[in-house]
């Protein structure tokens, strides 16, 4: 089967916390891609990372492009998914948020609950954070920015070699 005949996509969200990855989802991909996200699952789930791999399969499987919202950081995060959606036809697409981190924790203060991440957690991120590019295995990247009137800006990634 080609990727061009089964028009699927598998989307994978890559950046810092409170970087506006929900945001844009709810913006751009809702209603045409599915949604897995570690932080729909329940604060105590085990195996995350399994469960996570099993959705984005079933959805795949189903026929559905899906959309991966987690932070993504490098390739250790981002590879299996690739793997996975190349398995099923799809083409894999990177979503790169490049980081800023002030506005990161800006937003992230802002947050109630468990909605709210250790600021500690976002530097840790930041550490691991790594721009994605097609030499990764995705067949395209996007760069998001916000565009200062409550949306967001995207366009083909420059690096995306």
């Amino acid at each position: 089967m080609d990727t061009e005949q089964t028009g699927l996509d598998l989307a994978v969200l890559v950046g810092l916390q409170a970087a506006g990855k929900s945001t844009f989802y709810e913006q751009q991909l809702a209603g045409r891609y599915g949604l897995v996200s570690k932080d729909l699952f329940p604060r105590g789930a085990r195996n995350k990372q399994q469960r996570q791999l099993r959705l984005v399969t079933e959805a795949l499987a189903a026929g559905e492009s899906v959309a991966v919202d987690n932070t993504n950081p490098s390739p250790e995060e981002w590879g299996p998914l690739v793997t996975l959606g190349h398995a099923h036809d799809a083409t894999a697409t990177a979503y790169w948020f490049p980081p800023d981190v002030a506005g990161s924790l800006r937003r992230n203060a802002a947050r109630e609950g468990r909605d709210r991440v250790p600021d500690v957690g976002i530097h840790a991120t930041l550490k691991r954070l790594r721009k994605p590019s097609v030499s990764d295995g995705f067949d395209a990247v996007l760069e998001v920015r916000f565009d200062g009137r409550g949306g967001f800006q995207v366009r083909q990634s420059a690096t995306n070699h």
